[in-house]
Parts: C-alpha cells; sequence; structure tokens
C-alpha cells in the first residue's frame, strides 16, 4: 500500500461545523431537531397521501411523491449526523464516511435539480395541451423521466466522489457536512481534475434545467395570456406557483451560495445558505405544496376524521 493509500485509508476529519459558536449549540439543536421531525412527516406524509389517494394517482403527484422522497433522503444523510456534531465532543467522521455522505447527498441533490426540470415539463404539457396530456404523459415516459433523474443523479455522484479518492487529504474540515468544494481544500494532492468535474457538472445541471423550467414556463404563460376565462387563468396560475416557489427557493439558495466569493466575510454566508438548502429546503417543500394544494388538503382531513372517528 502506497504512502498516499495509507492516507486516504486512515484519514479522520473534524467537521467543526459551529464549534465556533458554543452558546448557540444547544440553541441551534433544538431548532434542527424541530425541523427535522417536520421533513421526516412532511416528506413520507405526504408520499402516504399520495400512495393512498386514487386521485393522486397522476404525473404531477407522481413526480411530487419521488420529490418528497429525495428530500426525505437528503436530509436523512446530513441532519443526524450535524445534530450528534451538535452535543457531542468527538465530531470526528473517517474519509470512508465523508465519501459515503457526499456520494449520496450529491445523488440526491442532483436528482432533486431534474425532477424539479421534469415537473416544469409536466406543467408544460398540462396546460399547453390539456387533451392530450394523459397520452403525453404515459406511465411509460414519467417512469423513464423519473429513472432518468435517479440515474443521473448518480452518474453525477459516482465521478465525483471516484476523483476524490484518488486524492490525500490532512487537517480539519470546518463545514458541518462533507461538500465537495471545502473538501478539495483540504487536499493536499493536485486537485484540478476533481474541480473541472465539478465545474462541469455543476454548470450543466444547473443550465440544462433552467432552460428546461425557463422554456416550458414561457410557453404556460403564453398560453395562460390566451385564455378567455379569468377561472381558467386563475386555476392554470394557482397549479403552477407551488412548482415556481420551489425552483425559486432552491436554485436560489444554490446559486447564492456558488456565487458567493470566496472570502472570511462570506463563510458564515456560506453556511447558512448550506443549512438552507441541506435541512431548511426539504422542510418547506411539502408545506409548500401541501398549504396550496386542495386535495392534498382533503386527503389529510379525511384520515384525521377517520381517526377521530375511529376513537
Amino acid at each position: 500500500m502506497s504512502l498516499s493509500e495509507r492516507n486516504r485509508s486512515t484519514a479522520t476529519f473534524t467537521l467543526l461545523g459551529f464549534s465556533d459558536s458554543p452558546e448557540l449549540q444547544v440553541p441551534l439543536f433544538l431548532v434542527f431537531l424541530a425541523i427535522y421531525s417536520v421533513t421526516v412527516v412532511g416528506n413520507l406524509g405526504m408520499v402516504v397521501i399520495i400512495k393512498i389517494n386514487p386521485k393522486l394517482h397522476i404525473p404531477m403527484y407522481f413526480f411530487l411523491s419521488h420529490l418528497s422522497f429525495v428530500d426525505f433522503c437528503s436530509s436523512l444523510i446530513i441532519a443526524p449526523k450535524m445534530l450528534g456534531n451538535l452535543v457531542a465532543e468527538d465530531r470526528s467522521i473517517s474519509f470512508l464516511g465523508c465519501v459515503v455522505q457526499f456520494l449520496f447527498f450529491c445523488t440526491f441533490v442532483v436528482t432533486e435539480i431534474f425532477l424539479l426540470a421534469v415537473m416544469a415539463y409536466d406543467r408544460f404539457v398540462a396546460i399547453c395541451n390539456p387533451l392530450l396530456y394523459t397520452v403525453a404523459m404515459s406511465q411509460r415516459l414519467c417512469a423513464m423521466l423519473v429513472a432518468g433523474s435517479y440515474t443521473w443523479g448518480v452518474g453525477c455522484s459516482l465521478m465525483l466522489t471516484c476523483s476524490a479518492l484518488k486524492l490525500s487529504f490532512h487537517g480539519q474540515h470546518s463545514h458541518f457536512f462533507c461538500e465537495f468544494s471545502s473538501l478539495l481544500s483540504l487536499s493536499c494532492s493536485d486537485t484540478s481534475l476533481s474541480l473541472l468535474l465539478l465545474f462541469i457538472f455543476a454548470t450543466f445541471n444547473m443550465v440544462s434545467t433552467l432552460l428546461i423550467i425557463l422554456t416550458s414556463y414561457v410557453f404556460i404563460v403564453v398560453t395562460i395570456l390566451k385564455m378567455s376565462s379569468a377561472s381558467g387563468c386563475c386555476k392554470a396560475f394557482s397549479t403552477c406557483a407551488s412548482h415556481l416557489t420551489a425552483i425559486t427557493i432552491f436554485h436560489g439558495t444554490i446559486l447564492f451560495l456558488y456565487c458567493v466569493p470566496n472570502s472570511k466575510n462570506s463563510r458564515h454566508a456560506v453556511k447558512v445558505a448550506s443549512v438552507f438548502y441541506t435541512v431548511v429546503i426539504p422542510m418547506l417543500n411539502p408545506l409548500i405544496y401541501s398549504l396550496r394544494n386542495k386535495d392534498v388538503k382533503n386527503t389529510v382531513s379525511k384520515i384525521m376524521d377517520t381517526r377521530v372517528f375511529s376513537h
């Protein structure tokens, strides 16, 4: 075994996270625990609601159920370790643990980016070609779009992870999770290939999905403006409002995160943005879709009424 291989196999990182503010660790633990609890209940609840209500067995909710599943999984990868580090003295994580955390988190983040684009295309077909909607968005096509999103997410994360496995590392990790670019800053090897791959994948993922989303919504807006009835316009806008809100929050946070200049003054801003898209956004998505959706709210009401009467 070479020296670099030995370094990788025995390397241990310390996730410093919020250790620079010890007085905030208990309050942060309580806040993040509450957020994580809502995330788990909200996302798993959304999956169950869509599963048990036959009215929700349409493409839009099929994609939404996978979005909820991805949000639950991405939160599961980050939140428990982060909560443990807030109350434990030992904040270490092995190199293998760090790699596995990044592999799964990257997979789910990239999958979510493409699922949001797929949902934009679904809204485009539903509003611009309503008569052909069930034919155009067949079960086979929906399954292929979802499978393609997961496959590309796995492919991206595997490529980046394999590039990191060839590097040697040292030092303490100042982040609260194994974020790729900050992890590369700890490497004592040549990281040019890993950084190039990160730039290529990040640019392609963001540009391609934003093009799909913007193109879809340009056609949607044009179609809505041509509608003669005001009720039809309001209904069309309401079906898109939740999705647009989720896209704005998710893409806006990621763009902010990677556009902030790398300086000491920006570290806190980057950490806040990272917390937002790793912990808060998975909680917000089920709330955004459930609070604005009558079918989801009706299903929840029926479940609650059934439990009340059963007792």
